[in-house]
């Protein structure tokens, strides 16, 4: 009888941490390990949607990110993308075009990342009726990027 005295002390010291671990509050052995099961499915869960949390972030974070600034006589266009992104450049330029913006200089690289950053200007500017202003050319330039992912999703 002495040698169960001791397993049986800890035994019942490792199910009251396990009782405190898992914010318990049954009394008896069995509830505890219950208890102790449903926390642990808990947790997985939570571990899942985090999981799906952080996978839908890098979905985002791979998006290519654009800013539009206007300048005293057009507008400053960066677009960044933490990958290459083969083609996009076309699209960006078609978007230029149909905005009837000239690119009056621009850097561009695309070997690892893609990294746009051109300054653009309209014959139009004083034309109230053509007037365009950065939201309209960011909405245009992000609206090139969602036809060109279209696109080479179909690839």
């Amino acid at each position: 009888m002495d040698s169960r005295e001791p397993k049986r002390e800890s035994l019942h010291d490792k199910l009251q941490l396990l009782r405190s671990i898992t914010n318990s509050h049954a009394i008896n052995d069995t509830s505890i390990i219950v208890d102790a099961s449903n926390y642990i499915k808990e947790l997985k869960q939570k571990v899942e949607r985090l999981n799906k949390d952080v996978a839908n972030t890098s979905n985002q974070n791979s998006w290519p990110q654009v800013t539009v600034k206007t300048l005293e006589k057009g507008f400053l266009v960066n677009v960044y993308s933490a990958k290459s992104c083969s083609g996009l450049l076309v699209s960006l330029l078609e978007a230029f075009e149909e905005l009837g913006l000239s690119v009056l200089e621009a850097r561009v690289s695309c070997k690892d990342t893609f990294h746009l950053q051109a300054f653009g200007g309209g014959e139009n500017e004083e034309d109230e009726e053509n007037y365009i202003n950065a939201q309209m050319v960011k909405q245009t330039i992000s609206d090139a990027i969602k036809n060109w992912n279209g696109s080479n999703e179909q690839d």
